[in-house]
C-alpha cells in the first residue's frame, strides 16, 4: 500500500465541479509552462537576478555572467519573446530591465520557495 495515493474512490463532486468551472483556460496553462521552461535555465535564471538588480546593456550582462554577447543575445531574445525582458536602444547600446513588476515578484517569490529549509 502507498501512503501517496487514496484508498477509496470517493469523488467530492462539489469540489471537482467549483475547480472545473474555475481552471485555466488552456491557452493560459500553455502560456505559463512556456515561461516555466525558460525559467528552467540557469543561465536565464542569473539573467533575471542581474536585471532584478539594475537596468544593464548588453555587455555588462556579458561581462557579468563570463559569456559572449553573442550567447546573452540569444538568451535575452528568448526571454524577451515571452515579455520577461524589454529592451531600449540608446545610441549603440541595447540596455535590458524586466518587463515589469510580476516578473520582480514572481522571481522573488520563487527564489523564497527554494530558499526554505526542508519541511520533512
Amino acid at each position: 500500500m502507498k501512503d501517496d495515493i487514496c484508498d477509496t474512490t470517493i469523488i467530492d463532486k462539489k469540489s471537482v465541479e467549483a475547480i472545473k468551472k474555475a481552471m485555466v483556460r488552456h491557452e493560459t496553462a500553455e502560456r505559463l509552462s512556456e515561461t516555466f521552461k525558460a525559467l528552467g535555465d540557469p543561465t536565464r535564471i542569473r539573467i533575471i537576478y542581474a536585471l532584478s538588480k539594475k537596468e544593464l546593456c548588453v555587455c555588462d550582462i556579458s561581462a557579468t555572467l563570463g559569456m559572449s554577447q553573442s550567447a546573452v543575445s540569444h538568451q535575452l531574445r528568448i526571454l524577451r519573446n515571452l515579455k520577461l525582458v524589454k529592451f531600449k536602444k540608446r545610441g549603440k547600446s541595447v540596455y535590458y530591465s524586466l518587463d515589469d513588476e510580476h516578473i520582480m515578484s514572481m522571481f522573488e517569490k520563487c527564489v523564497e520557495h527554494v530558499s526554505e529549509p526542508n519541511k520533512e
